[in-house]
């Protein structure tokens, strides 16, 4: 579980201490499990708890933990250390980054495994990646292409016959694949 020394807690229940309506803080992983993984550190305020996230009270503040990123937390460490400047808080967490995903992983995190593992690698080798905006209600995946996808003639190939195509494979539950992405630069294209 995560770590949070001893200073760290100090500078939190400071820093809380002048907040009025923090109930504490709130950790997070901001697309856990890919390159793009930020752990995150929040005031937490009346409605910012959800009924999964995990409660720890500590002796100064409570903070509670995002349910989903509770994998991707494993081993983190929460430190603050004094400088001259003041001082510098830091998050560790060695397991961000991770792909920890199996078939009881919520959706979005499954996509983001596929993408980030098999479709990028693919497309970088033209200077290309897809990420993932949004999933729909009605369970589409909603992508962005960019760097050199962004504007390429051959976008609509790569959605249709390699993009949505592993990931239809690999999580039937999906209904398709839409792009977000403004081709009209095409500054950066491959094609």
């Amino acid at each position: 579980m995560v770590t949070i020394t001893e200073s760290a807690q100090d500078y939190l229940a400071e820093l809380l201490s002048k907040q009025e309506d923090a109930l504490g803080v709130r950790v997070f992983i901001n697309q856990p499990g890919t390159p793009r993984a930020e752990t995150c550190i929040a005031y937490c305020r009346d409605g910012d708890v959800d009924a999964a996230d995990e409660e720890h009270k500590f002796d100064k503040f409570t903070a509670w933990f995002e349910a989903r990123s509770l994998p991707f937390l494993e081993d983190a460490l929460v430190d603050y250390s004094k400088d001259r400047m003041g001082g510098q808080l830091t998050i560790k967490a060695p397991n961000a980054k991770m792909p920890r995903v199996d078939e009881n992983s919520p959706l979005e995190d499954r996509i983001n495994y596929v993408l980030y593992n098999e479709v990028n690698p693919a497309l970088a080798a033209h200077g290309g990646e897809v990420s993932l905006v949004e999933i729909t209600d009605d369970n589409f995946a909603i992508l962005r292409f960019g760097g050199g996808c962004q504007g390429c003639s051959a976008v609509d190939q790569t959605l249709k016959g390699g993009v949505e195509k592993t990931l239809m494979e690999q999580l039937p539950q999906l209904a398709g694949v839409r792009d977000t992405t403004d081709h009209t630069d095409r500054s950066q294209a491959y094609y």
